[in-house]
């Protein structure tokens, strides 16, 4: 006979983390808080976001965190006009969670379900210390459920075939309204951290602005469009605002719900009708989907050298050519393009972005880990799981049944950029000095010796 389960009561003061669920639409960790009393709302902002550490960068470049700072400034207004704020504090997550649930005498920590394992590890350490805590994890960020998926995540398909044949006639959950009413918060008994400025003399411009209205006015001017009915014949084009959807920065920061988006396109389907490119955009969140529960089924070995396989790639760490790489200073101009565009405008094309991974990887032959780490620093779109899951599929440790992918660089100058238009745009074609001056234990190359080659 089984025992009897416990009943949970209702709480009386809820924490809710926001972190890659920035909004109030579609928020159904938040509106699980909402059950509460009294509602803490938080946000984290981790010092050592800051400071160069693994790979020689730091994990949040300038351009990432203006629009991640513009998001947070957005929803610390829309949470006012409810009577509600967001408590900003900086810190070690877990210590400075810790520190407001022991303060304000939390019973409830909600948030969303991450498949990050820097943020799984945090919340498993706060379970340890306040066994008593109601630790509440909502599917906010995902397609699906976890619970939906038809197969346990230790069971995940090993390949994005598989998976999509498993799971693209699954039905969505309808997208939540915002809730007109928040609990109130406790008294506060501490200010909030201001938000860090940006570094002396930051003028870099993005076309990207942080924040829930921001994403649903893109959303609106997109569908209003032709746009998704061309979708799949645009999508590769290297530049232009209108040749690929440009989600990406508000899905990835959680200022846009991946289930309103799909609401809306199949409103848009039901107007214009269904057809390749429209599907396509769906194909392409069910990607994004993948590598969620790709990322929760690896831990950590997302960010380890061999990845998923048993045999590490074979490569050389060039100091100097990593930092060409990440200047746009190599002897490929477009690659240079590419990597001038990333670093002044904190986004690239996936095109682009497969392009330079290709270069790093195979015709430098650098640790894919440095270019991941890289496209962390500097991508307003960047999320943990695509991004480092996508740099495994390059490199061949990841999920490519091919075992790796080798771009041949003349060939995808002349069939993206024929005409040299993208080349001239991010200067591209400025003459580099040549690639290896210094051997890899950083002596210079003296005039007359053989230097490396690079791998054609």
């Amino acid at each position: 006979m089984s025992k009897p389960q416990p009943s949970i009561t209702q709480p009386t003061t809820t924490l809710h983390l926001f972190s890659r669920d920035l909004r109030l639409d579609d928020n159904p960790a938040l509106l699980q808080a909402c059950q509460s009393e009294r509602l803490l709302c938080v946000y984290c902002v981790d010092r050592r976001w800051f400071r160069a550490e693994r790979y020689q960068t730091r994990a949040m470049g300038a351009l990432r965190w203006q629009f991640l700072r513009q998001s947070l400034e957005a929803l610390q207004q829309q949470l006012a006009k409810r009577g509600q704020t967001l408590l900003v504090v900086h810190g070690e997550p877990t210590q400075q969670l810790a520190r407001l649930i022991q303060l304000y005498s939390v019973d409830q920590l909600s948030c969303g379900h991450t498949v990050g394992y820097d943020e799984r590890h945090s919340l498993q350490q706060l379970k340890a210390r306040f066994p008593r805590l109601h630790l509440c994890e909502t599917d906010n960020y995902t397609l699906f459920d976890q619970q939906q998926l038809p197969f346990s995540i230790t069971e995940l398909p090993d390949s994005y075939s598989k998976f999509r044949r498993q799971v693209e006639q699954l039905s969505v959950n309808t997208p939540l309204a915002a809730p007109d009413l928040l609990p109130p918060p406790p008294p506060l008994l501490q200010s909030q951290d201001k938000l860090p400025s940006l570094s002396p003399g930051f003028d870099q411009h993005s076309d990207f602005n942080g924040g829930e209205s921001a994403a649903w006015q893109h959303m609106q001017h997109y569908f209003a469009s032709n746009a998704p009915g061309h979708y799949k014949a645009t999508r590769n084009a290297l530049d232009g605002w209108q040749n690929s959807s440009k989600f990406s920065p508000w899905l990835n920061s959680g200022c846009l719900s991946v289930r309103r988006l799909l609401a809306t396109l199949q409103q848009y389907e039901a107007r214009h009708g269904a057809n390749d490119s429209t599907q396509w955009l769906y194909v392409e969140l069910l990607w994004r989907e993948y590598f969620q529960w790709l990322a929760l089924k690896q831990g950590v070995s997302l960010f380890r050298f061999r990845g998923l396989r048993n045999q590490p790639p074979l490569t050389s760490f060039y100091p100097e050519q990593f930092t060409r790489w990440c200047q746009g200073t190599t002897p490929w101009p477009l690659v240079n393009a590419c990597m001038n565009e990333l670093r002044r405008t904190g986004y690239l094309s996936n095109r682009g972005r497969q392009i330079v991974a290709s270069a790093l990887v195979n015709e430098l032959q650098l640790d894919w880990r440095y270019g991941a780490a890289w496209f962390e620093q500097q991508l307003v779109d960047y999320d943990v799981a695509v991004n480092w899951g996508n740099w495994q599929y390059i490199a061949g440790v990841g999920v490519d049944p091919r075992g790796g992918r080798h771009f041949n660089l003349d060939k995808q100058t002349s069939q993206f950029d024929p005409d040299g238009t993208y080349r001239k745009h991010w200067a591209g074609n400025s003459t580099p000095a040549p690639l290896y001056s210094r051997d890899a234990s950083d002596w210079p190359v003296l005039p007359g010796k053989h230097s490396p080659t690079p791998r054609q």
